[in-house]
């Protein structure tokens, strides 16, 4: 029986329990890691009532706690919501096995065969906030993937949590699978994320998803590698050569489709050329869309506009505000991006394909967009179902982390009596 108030003792035999269930995991057929999925989509519709109640007290908690509209909105589950999420399980159940798929293979004059194949990570801890969906993206994707996970998810959405839980539970068991091989922290206890930090017997990797206090907290204390997503810090750079009707679309789409999510623009950076030839559409198009418009110079003549604050460029607001600033050709976008961007998603609007290549060529983010909206950035969008997270760092997993990014490989040797002189 699992002790709630001896937070060491409840984390360690949590892990303990992980790596058994990933033992098992590491040889489960692909077979019934689908039918664990399917098992755990059908859970999560038939029990659609009692995860919209877990829900509504989630919200009545986050209402209590005063969060913005924004994190509201990302807290918020209805009909339309929880079937995402049965449509996201369903969908990671159709791909293909990620495990022991035949990465690389060559023979050497030494007269040995070599496979690099892919195989689970191991365990899996995912850390994340407000959002009660990643507990259905995240279990399943490391399950498809072969990996135990243990998932803390934030206090705001603490009910809603564990009920989309008891359905992945359902379907592991209804598939014949260890229930340990997806586990959720089942107290609100910060000191359960400590712990976490520095399982390094337990848990290969720690996927963090949440804001800059969450990412940076686990950054510094982890003794366990990161799969790291800071913020998302994204821009959108209207080049001279924008078709105007195009980048106001996207610009208003990109901002105002869900602005809690990490793929929301944060700035806007509008060339002068392109200012010049088509005026103040796109700053009038957000305003009309109810958004605040910080910004400097020139632009701060255009009524409704307010004066940007210095740190008002490189943050992410997650709600209808945005910085914007007029900038001096390609080089001082790449510029400004490099300066206070965070290596998630940049977008350039251009008919220019030489200016396209250069700014794809000299930016590092993560995803680089052409002509679309950084609401894109989703792993669901990107074919792979759903994501753990966007991965921002230089691992092997970055950008949307998918199922076979959560795989690592090992080397598969045959020889025939081989021996080295």
């Amino acid at each position: 029986m699992l002790d709630f108030n001896d937070i060491p003792a409840l984390m360690a035999e949590i892990g303990a329990r992980a790596k058994a269930a990933a033992g098992e995991l590491a040889t489960a057929s692909a077979e019934r890691k689908y039918a664990a999925l399917i098992g755990a989509a059908d859970a999560v519709w038939v029990n659609r009532a009692e995860i919209l109640e877990a829900n509504a007290k989630d919200m009545e908690f986050g209402r209590e706690k005063g969060l913005t509209a924004a994190m509201l909105d990302r807290l918020e589950l209805n009909e339309d919501r929880i079937l995402g999420i049965v449509d996201g399980l369903r969908a990671i159940a159709e791909q293909s096995d990620p495990v022991g798929r035949v990465l690389a293979e060559w023979d050497r004059p030494n007269g040995l065969h070599i496979k690099r194949v892919a195989t689970p990570l191991g365990v899996i801890g995912v850390i994340y906030e407000s959002r009660p969906n990643v507990t259905a993206d995240a279990g399943a994707l490391c399950l498809k993937a072969g990996n135990a996970v243990i998932l803390r998810g934030g206090s705001e959405s603490f009910n809603s949590s564990e009920a989309i839980h008891r359905c992945l539970v359902q379907g592991l068991e209804s598939a014949g699978l260890p229930a340990d091989a997806i586990q959720r922290v089942p107290v609100r206890d910060r000191a359960a994320v400590s712990e976490m930090l520095t399982m390094t017997d337990a848990i290969d990797v720690i996927v963090p998803r949440g804001g800059k206090g969450l990412v940076g907290l686990v950054q510094r204390e982890a003794r366990v590698p990161v799969f790291a997503h800071l913020e998302g810090i994204c821009h959108i750079y209207v080049g001279k050569t924008a078709d105007a009707e195009m980048a106001q679309s996207i610009v208003v789409n990109a901002k105002t489709r869900r602005t809690g999510i990490c793929g929301a623009m944060e700035c806007l950076l509008i060339d002068w050329q392109f200012y010049t030839q088509h005026g103040t559409r796109l700053i009038e198009a957000l305003l009309e869309a109810g958004v605040e418009v910080r910004t400097t110079g020139e632009l701060l003549k255009i009524e409704g506009t307010v004066e940007a604050q210095p740190d008002d460029f490189g943050r992410e607001f997650l709600d209808m505000i945005v910085a914007v600033k007029l900038v001096d050709g390609l080089g001082k976008a790449i510029a400004h991006i490099r300066h206070h961007g965070s290596n998630h998603t940049d977008c350039i609007i251009s008919e220019d394909p030489v200016a396209v290549e250069t700014f794809f060529n000299s930016l590092d983010s993560a995803i680089l967009m052409h002509n679309a909206s950084t609401q894109f950035a989703d792993g669901g969008e990107f074919g792979m179902g759903a994501e753990i997270g966007i991965a921002t760092g230089k691992m092997h997993a970055r950008g949307p982390v998918g199922a076979e990014q959560l795989c690592s490989f090992k080397y598969l040797v045959s020889g025939e009596g081989a021996v080295r002189p």
